[in-house]
């Protein structure tokens, strides 16, 4: 497994990036938010890793910090929850926002995630519950509906979804 890396970014596209390292270039697939903290190529980058192999495919999936990337992989082990929906769900909410949800029983937190339904989302607390501590003291509440429409909003005026979730706090 392949549980670190660092190197340079040399390309930044709308759902991975691609890092140099030592003259091979490797596509790892991220969350929003790692693209919006790398901003520009060249910029140096750790990223924690989840190598995700299947029969026809190898994929590479990074995170900022070791929390990112446990949380993917606690998702990953729902029914119904694959990569693609796991990086969705940690695209939309805080690691703190997830856990809440879950801790709170709110699936209508993780109906807001693209490819998250009520019955996965019902998944996801039944299965992560007892698998995730409460969350920090001081973390950031839940998004109320309201909240919800103006980052939605702000997002549709070319705000990026870290821009609008501090716009809100």
């Amino acid at each position: 497994m392949i549980a670190r890396l660092s190197g340079t970014v040399a390309e930044i596209k709308p759902d991975h990036l691609v890092v140099q390292i030592g003259g091979v270039g490797l596509m790892v697939y991220v969350p929003t938010r790692v693209l919006e903290t790398v901003e520009r190529v060249g910029r140096p980058v750790e990223l924690f890793t989840y190598l995700h192999v299947r029969e026809n495919e190898l994929a590479l999936y990074g995170f900022l910090t070791e929390e990112e990337r446990a949380l993917f992989e606690l998702l990953m082990d729902v029914s119904g929850v694959g990569p693609k929906v796991a990086l969705s769900v940690l695209s939309t909410l805080s690691p703190d926002a997830i856990r809440q949800a879950v801790v709170r029983e709110e699936p209508g937190i993780l109906t807001r995630v693209p490819g998250v339904g009520a019955k996965t989302a019902r998944a996801i607390i039944f299965h992560l519950k007892d698998k995730l501590g409460a969350p920090e003291a001081g973390a950031v509440p839940l998004l109320t509906d309201q909240d919800a429409e103006v980052i939605a909003t702000l997002t549709s005026l070319g705000f990026s979804l870290v821009e609008a979730q501090t716009a809100l706090q």
